[in-house]
């Protein structure tokens, strides 16, 4: 039986970064995210009394055991207005840059202090439909675990690789040991994102900067080219989240290309 220090520790694993890094693990919630959890990592399962248990979920329930709480102890360890019914803690799993350079050429975002739980969450989501190797962000970024990017991630959150640096430039150095080169969504650029070639030989890392202000002048200085993104209007940038999934699908649509070719498609 969940106890009291239990549920006010889920309360404060929903609310707090620092409790999540701690015990190392993070929440979800609802039937989509407990089915995709990979079952090796997960920790500890919570279902609503009033939860209807579908067949595919009672089969692994069955296989990983859970507990049955009230409605009520259920709401106070959600973090939706609308508790979903069942709750899972689940093991965080931060992976090395090096298993982002699993292909022979890469595409990575580089996110720097990215704030906004949405923008995060479907970057992720966006990372994983356009076949992107990995995300590393600035620790000045928001949680990975926090419970809305969560949410927005649809479960690209247990797939997609990405971890937190202290260090762009070492991080941009290990890149160009590769030969990647650095492009940055930046006010100054002078060519299109389009005229660029993304499916070359190396690969390529993508710098995106914070909401508000954009990258800083020190990480901007580290990229090879400056891209811009065609706008109409009075608009002079895009949300950081619309931009990255511009990129992203761009590179991906040059190497959908190449391995047509190359396959004699």
């Amino acid at each position: 039986m969940i106890t009291n220090k239990r549920v006010k520790e889920l309360v404060t694993l929903n609310q707090k970064s620092k409790a999540r890094k701690e015990e190392d693990v993070f929440l979800v919630e609802g039937s989509k995210m407990f089915l995709e959890a990979p079952n090796e990592r997960i920790r500890e399962i919570y279902v609503s009394e009033s939860f209807f248990i579908t067949e595919e979920c009672r089969k692994k329930l069955a296989l990983l055991g859970y507990e049955t709480v009230s409605p009520e102890i259920f709401k106070k360890i959600s973090d939706t207005m609308t508790p979903q019914g069942i709750l899972c803690v689940v093991q965080r799993n931060e992976q090395p840059l090096s298993v982002m350079f699993r292909r022979e050429n890469p595409t990575i975002l580089i996110l720097e202090d990215l704030q906004d739980p949405g923008n995060l969450g479907t970057i992720m989501r966006t990372a994983e439909a356009a076949g992107v190797d990995g995300i590393i962000l600035t620790r000045g970024s928001v949680d990975m675990y926090n419970p809305k990017v969560v949410r927005s991630t649809m479960g690209a959150i247990y797939r997609v690789p990405f971890f937190y640096t202290d260090r762009v430039d070492e991080v941009i150095a290990a890149c160009r040991k590769r030969n990647m080169k650095i492009y940055a969504a930046h006010l100054k650029g002078e060519k299109y994102y389009y005229e660029f070639d993304y499916a070359g030989k190396g690969g390529s890392a993508f710098l995106i900067g914070n909401e508000g202000n954009g990258l800083k002048a020190e990480t901007a200085k580290l990229a090879d080219v400056y891209l811009k993104i065609p706008m109409e209007g009075k608009a002079e940038s895009l949300n950081a989240a619309v931009a990255s999934s511009i990129l992203m699908y761009e590179a991906y649509r040059q190497k959908l290309i190449q391995n047509k070719g190359e396959k004699g498609i």
